[in-house]
Order: structure tokens, then C-alpha cells, then sequence
């Protein structure tokens, strides 16, 4: 059968003269293009072209099927052309996702929200707080999953879950069957830093507060990498709770108390694009309000 590709590769050849010149109009690479009008020649049982050094000749046969050929890729286009105007125009949805926003979390969204038919493609956009913040302002996305913020009407947040930062240490640590330690305990212990964390200062402060100094084994922007640090015994680190996975025991540092919400932020104009029971708020609102790693 023959493919529109090989009708593509063939009419690149006539139009641009050369092999050359019509793998590069097509954007492939000459033995691609050889190969796919070798097999066009091979499946009509004869030869299309005369090659020569300096240039190319069609023979009588590619001739005549250079007339089919054209009919062909017009056919093809008014069907695009046709089809493209009969459809509505899909809207894609922007969704912003706060950087600190475990992976493990949001994988569950996005694979429930891709397992469903709608009509709505979707791309996410990372972002720290005041960056996604200033992207809703903006409208250069729809929606956020990010820490709830105080400035926006609540008809726009749908709340999530709320969790606190606690100290994260590999299961293997002395200390990680303990519910609770004071900060004096692990003042001499080899810190990670995480930079995603929204905390970051107010940690530093806090250490410092309390005679603390340790040193920093990492200091890394991907928590994913932070949280595998942290089961490999390099360092301890301060994370939302909902860090914690298998090998990791999340404890509670004593006088840090500090928690945060996560919602989802709609931005100014989610309702009039895709409604208040969109399919994926759905699917954010049953994966993350009842998922067990932040229960």
C-alpha cells in the first residue's frame, strides 16, 4: 500500500531537484529519504527516477505518477483543511504546580486525569509561590495547585489538605523511631537543603536560634532528589509531610510549628472556559483529598 509519506518524499524529490535538496525540505535525512522512495519504486514494480550525478530525471512511469501524486496530496490537505474547520477548537488547560508539590503526589492526577476523554489537552507549568501567583494574575495559566493564598476570593480556592513540615531522616537514622526530638538533638547532624522549600529561611533562622550550625551534605532545587539523599543516610532535611515515602520517617522537630494548605487556585476566567465540575478538578479534588500519604 502505498503511504502518504512516500508520496511526500517522492514530490520533495521533484520539487527540490535532488535528494539533497528534498530531505532537506522535509526535514529528514537523505538515506531516509532514499530508502522511502527505493521502497515506493519497489511496491509500483518500477523505476520512478533516472539518477544521475548532477541532477535527476523523472522516467515515463514517474511521469505519470506525479499526476496521481498531486491529486493525491490535495486530497489530503482539503481533508485536513475540511475536518480542522469542522471541529471546535480544543482549549487547553494550564495547569500551575507549586515546584515543592511531592512527584508521587501529582502522578496519580495526571494519570487519571490522561486515562479520561475530554476535550481539553493539558500542560504544566512549575513554579514557586509568588511565580504562580503572578502566571494566575496574569492569565498565563488557568489554575494552580499551590499553598492556598489569602489575596484571592474564596469562590476561586478549593481547599485540599493541609500538612506540617516535619524532619525527615532515613529510616535507618537513631533517631527514626522517635515521635518527637528537640532541635539540641540533631545539632550536629549533616543537613540537606531543600531550596524548592517555601521555609527555607525561617528553618535557617530556627537552627540558628537554637546554637545550630550543621553542615550541608546537598543543597538541591528537586526534592525527589533531596527525599532519595535523605533514604541514603546522606543528610536530614525539614519537608511537608506528604515527603515522606518507603525508608524515610518523618518526626516532629520540637517547636517548629509551621503547616501549610495546599489548594487548587482558579484563575479569573476557569469558569467561563471549563466549569466548576471540569474533569480535571474532579480528579485533583478525589486524588488529593483522599490520598493516603497525607491522611
Amino acid at each position: 500500500m502505498i503511504t502518504r509519506t512516500q508520496v511526500r518524499q517522492f514530490l520533495a524529490v521533484v520539487d527540490g531537484g535532488s535528494f539533497t535538496r528534498a530531505a532537506a525540505l522535509i526535514n529528514v535525512t537523505q538515506p531516509t529519504l532514499s530508502t522511502g522512495v527505493g521502497e515506493l519504486e519497489k511496491h509500483l514494480g518500477t523505476k520512478l527516477f533516472i539518477r544521475e550525478k548532477r541532477r535527476i530525471q523523472l522516467t515515463e512511469a514517474g511521469a505519470k505518477f506525479l499526476v496521481h501524486a498531486r491529486k493525491i496530496q490535495r486530497e489530503f490537505r482539503l481533508a485536513e483543511d475540511e475536518t480542522v474547520k469542522s471541529s471546535p477548537p480544543q482549549k487547553a488547560i494550564k495547569l500551575g504546580v507549586l515546584e515543592s508539590i511531592a512527584s508521587h503526589i501529582l502522578e496519580p492526577i495526571i494519570a487519571d486525569y490522561q486515562s479520561q476523554e475530554h476535550d481539553n489537552p493539558l500542560s504544566l507549568l512549575e513554579g514557586n509561590v509568588s511565580e504562580l501567583q503572578n502566571a494566575l494574575a496574569k492569565g498565563r495559566i488557568d489554575a494552580a495547585i499551590t499553598i492556598s493564598p489569602a489575596n484571592i476570593s474564596t469562590g476561586r480556592i478549593i481547599p485540599l489538605f493541609e500538612e506540617p513540615y516535619l524532619l525527615m531522616v532515613s529510616s535507618l537514622h537513631r533517631i527514626a523511631d522517635r515521635p518527637i526530638v528537640s532541635p539540641e538533638e540533631v545539632s550536629s547532624e549533616t543537613m540537606i537543603a531543600r531550596r524548592s522549600c517555601e521555609l527555607l529561611a525561617e528553618t535557617s533562622k530556627f537552627f540558628t536560634s537554637h546554637g545550630a550550625r550543621p553542615p550541608f551534605s546537598l543543597r538541591s532545587p528537586h526534592d525527589d532528589r533531596v527525599i532519595a539523599m535523605v533514604r541514603a543516610n546522606l543528610g536530614i532535611t525539614v519537608a511537608p509531610r506528604s515527603h515522606q515515602t518507603k525508608g524515610v520517617s518523618a518526626i516532629q522537630l520540637e517547636g517548629f510549628l509551621h503547616d501549610r494548605t495546599i489548594a487548587l487556585v482558579l484563575g479569573d476566567n476557569w469558569m467561563r472556559k471549563f466549569g466548576s465540575d471540569h474533569v480535571l478538578v474532579e480528579s485533583i479534588k478525589q486524588n488529593l483529598e483522599l490520598s493516603p500519604a497525607i491522611s
